[in-house]
C-alpha cells in the first residue's frame, strides 16, 4: 500500500515539473517573439524617418536659392530661448554690467571675440546655424568668471550642456593658442630692461626683472593617481607657477603639477628655469651693485633654492645682522606683487578660487586662459572692483605654503644675497643721515 502511494506522489510531482517547464519555454517563446516583433517595428520607424529626412534635404538642396527661406529650418535639434542673451545682454547691459558678468568692458569683450574669430568662427549648416562666435566666448567668460554650474548657464543662454562644455573647453584652448604669443610671452632684452628700472623706482630693489611664486588651484578628485593632488594643507589641488613683472602682469606660466609637488620641483621642471641656466638673465655689459658687476635676477619665497639669479629672504630668527632684516624688508616688499597679481587673478576668474569641476585634462588649459585673460584685462586697462576681493579673502581652502632644504641653495648666490644686504643697509643709512 505504501508502495503504491509513494508511485502516486512521485508522478505526481513529475507531472508537475513537467507542465511547469512547458509553461517556462512557452512563455519565452512569446517573449522572444514580441521582442522580435518590436525590434522590427522600430527599425521600420527609424528607416522611415531617415527617409523622410533625406526627402527633405532633397527637396531643400533642389530649390532655387530665392525660395529658400530667410529662417532655415532646425530639423533635428530643439530650438531653445535665446532671448536673455540677444535682448538683455547685447542691447540692455550696462558698462557695470559687463564688468560683473564677464569681468571685462565690452569693449575688451568684442576685441578678444576678434582676435579669436579664426580659431572659433563656425560656418551655418542647413540643419543647425552655428552659434555665433560672440555667444560662445560669453558663455566661456560666465563660467570663467564665476565657476557656476554648466546646467545653470545652459539655461541661462538657452543652449544644451554639452554646448556650455565645450564651448568653455574650446574658448580656452584658443586663448592659449592664439593670445599667449601675443599677451603672456618671454620679455626681449629692452622689455627687461625696463622691468629691472621699474622694480628700482618703485620698490628700490635693483636688477630685478620679476618674481616667481605658486598657486594651488582646488580640484575634484581625479579618477587616478588621487594620492599625489592632495597638498599639505590637506585638500586636492593642482599648482601653478608663476613669474611677473613689476605690473603684476604673467610673462611666464607653468600649469598642471599635482598638489603634492615641490615648488622647487615644478621650477626645475620649467621653461623658466632652463631659460635662466641657459643665461636668459645675464646682461652684456652687466651693471655695477656696490662695485660688482651683476646680471639681471628674480625674487622667489622660502619654496625656492637659492641661486644667483633667484634671491628669497633669510630665515627669522633673532640672530639675523641689521644688513641682513634690511634685506629682507625689501624682498618681502618687492615679493608682494606676486601677491597681488594671484590675488586679482583669482577674484576675476573664480573658476581658480572655487573647486573646479573640469576633467583633469582641461585644468591645465583653463588656467594658462585665465592667466592670458588677467594680462589682457590688464593691458587694456579694464577696471578691477575690489569687491571681488573678498570671496578670496574668506576662501575656505588656505594657500599651502612650502619650504626646501637648505642643502639646495647655490654657495655662489650667497655673496650675491651678501652684495644687497650691503647695499640696502647703505641705503638705508644715508636715509638716516639726511633725515637728521
Amino acid at each position: 500500500m505504501s508502495n503504491d502511494e509513494t508511485i502516486r506522489s512521485l508522478m505526481f510531482t513529475l507531472s508537475y515539473v513537467l507542465m511547469k517547464r512547458r509553461r517556462d519555454v512557452t512563455s519565452a517563446d512569446a517573449q522572444r517573439r514580441r521582442e522580435v516583433q518590436r525590434r522590427v517595428t522600430h527599425r521600420q520607424y527609424f528607416h522611415q524617418k531617415h527617409k523622410r529626412m533625406l526627402m527633405m534635404m532633397i527637396a531643400q538642396t533642389s530649390r532655387p536659392v530665392s525660395d529658400i527661406p530667410a529662417r532655415p529650418t532646425r530639423v533635428w535639434s530643439n530650438i531653445e530661448s535665446t532671448d536673455w542673451w540677444e535682448r538683455v545682454v547685447m542691447r540692455e547691459f550696462q558698462p557695470s554690467d559687463w564688468l560683473e558678468k564677464f569681468r571685462m568692458t565690452k569693449e575688451t569683450f568684442f576685441l578678444l571675440c576678434g582676435k579669436l574669430k579664426p580659431r572659433l568662427n563656425r560656418q551655418d549648416t542647413r540643419l543647425r546655424p552655428a552659434l555665433p562666435l560672440e555667444k560662445r566666448v560669453a558663455v566661456a567668460l560666465w563660467r570663467l568668471a564665476s565657476n557656476v554650474e554648466y546646467r545653470t548657464i545652459s539655461t541661462l543662454f538657452g543652449v544644451g550642456r554639452s554646448t556650455v562644455c565645450k564651448c568653455v573647453r574650446d574658448v580656452c584652448h584658443a586663448i592659449v593658442l592664439l593670445l599667449r604669443p601675443l599677451y603672456l610671452r618671454t620679455p626681449s632684452e629692452h622689455e627687461l630692461e625696463d622691468a629691472a628700472g621699474l622694480f628700482a623706482t618703485r620698490w628700490g630693489f635693483p636688477h630685478c626683472v620679476g618674481v616667481v611664486g605658486s598657486l594651488h588651484v582646488p580640484i575634484i578628485a581625479p579618477s587616478s593617481n588621487t594620492d599625489n593632488y592632495w597638498n599639505s594643507r590637506g585638500w586636492l589641488s593642482v599648482v601653478t607657477q608663476g613669474a611677473v613683472n613689476g605690473l603684476g602682469q604673467f610673462w611666464d606660466v607653468c600649469a598642471g603639477f599635482p598638489g603634492s609637488t615641490e615648488h622647487s620641483a615644478i621650477l626645475q621642471n620649467s621653461t623658466l628655469w632652463a631659460r635662466a641656466c641657459d643665461g636668459f638673465l645675464l646682461r652684456d655689459p652687466p651693471l655695477n651693485l656696490v662695485g660688482r658687476p651683476l646680471g639681471y635676477l628674480m625674487l622667489g619665497d622660502a619654496g625656492y633654492p637659492l641661486k644667483s639669479w633667484l634671491l628669497k629672504s633669510y630665515p627669522e630668527s633673532g640672530e639675523l645682522s641689521a644688513a641682513q632684516r634690511a634685506f629682507n624688508r625689501k624682498l618681502e616688499q618687492a615679493r608682494g606683487v606676486v601677491d597681488e597679481a594671484f590675488l586679482r587673478l583669482r577674484a576675476r576668474w573664480q573658476c581658480l578660487l572655487k573647486r573646479n569641476d573640469c576633467r583633469m585634462d582641461v585644468v591645465p588649459t583653463m588656467i594658462l586662459a585665465c592667466c592670458v585673460l588677467h594680462n589682457v584685462c590688464e593691458v587694456h586697462g579694464d577696471e578691477f572692483d575690489r569687491r571681488w576681493e573678498e570671496a578670496v579673502r574668506h576662501e575656505e581652502s588656505p594657500q599651502p605654503a612650502d619650504e626646501v632644504s637648505p642643502s639646495a641653495d647655490e654657495p655662489q648666490a650667497e655673496e650675491v644675497r651678501g652684495l644687497f644686504c650691503q647695499y640696502f643697509l647703505q641705503q638705508e643709512n644715508q636715509r638716516t643721515t639726511l633725515a637728521c
